[in-house]
């Protein structure tokens, strides 16, 4: 999700959600996005294996939750563009009646993800931002597809260091989740040995029209609150855990 608001479709500006789909293999983005994904890659080599690890991580995190849980309802908030093994489907292979509701800042992401997803009768696009936690809820229920009674799973993936204090509102949709509920967290990290690299990113970004915050573990922790975390081994390897903790660390937490 783009942390900015977006005000109109622009080819010559790098674009935060264009960016992550140029290194996951996509095809929907542009030459400014292509040349500033490179230039994350030079600094962060293991960057391209990073994000592809990220979506294995939400598959499988989802995977469980639909399979082994029983969560029928999942809220994926800056989605960005659809790509491979979304949510709605990695949910749907479990059960077809799983239910979804993909929020994101941008306009022009919503449209397409509207576009896209126009004929699944099972699954929203809403345009909202994760500094207003109240509104998306509020939104996601009107689209009869979240039962705010029942647990849901809600996933913050690869959004909350677009974000310089988002503690509040993290907190705010912990508070508004059912009992059972999870809460999906991938987040850049951050180590004194890759300041420098995190600086140039940071940069880039900056160009991108959108800040980077990377945190350390614990702080990333924090953001489940009082949820029980689960382990992480069980959605991703641990050689693929060790190999890209200097990147970012991801986890899942249930509300008790």
């Amino acid at each position: 999700m783009n942390a900015r608001k977006s005000s109109g479709f622009d080819v010559n500006t790098p674009n935060v959600a264009r960016i992550y789909d140029y290194v996951l293999g996509g095809k929907d983005n542009f030459a400014a996005d292509r040349r500033a994904a490179e230039q994350i890659l030079q600094a962060f080599p293991e960057s391209r294996e990073g994000v592809r690890a990220n979506r294995e991580f939400l598959g499988n995190a989802v995977r469980h939750l639909a399979g082994e849980v029983g969560i029928r309802q999942f809220v994926d908030i800056g989605a960005g563009l659809p790509t491979r093994d979304n949510v709605h489907q990695v949910a749907g292979s479990v059960d077809p009646a799983a239910r979804t509701v993909y929020v994101d800042n941008d306009p022009v992401v919503c449209v397409h993800g509207r576009a896209l997803l126009a004929n699944t009768p099972t699954v929203a696009m809403l345009e909202g931002d994760l500094r207003r936690p109240e509104e998306i809820w509020a939104g996601a229920v009107e689209t009869g597809l979240l039962d705010p009674a029942e647990p849901v799973a809600v996933l913050l993936v690869a959004i909350l260091h677009f974000l310089d204090d988002p503690h509040a509102e993290v907190a705010k949709l912990r508070e508004l989740m059912a009992p059972g509920s999870h809460l999906v967290i991938t987040h850049l990290s951050s180590t004194p040995r890759r300041s420098e690299d995190i600086d140039r990113v940071r940069q880039i970004y900056t160009g991108a029209g959108s800040g980077v915050f990377p945190r350390g573990v614990e702080e990333i922790k924090e953001f489940f609150g009082d949820f029980e975390i689960l382990d992480s081994g069980g959605f991703i390897s641990p050689i693929a855990l060790r190999r890209f903790e200097m990147l970012g660390w991801a986890g899942v937490g249930r509300k008790v």
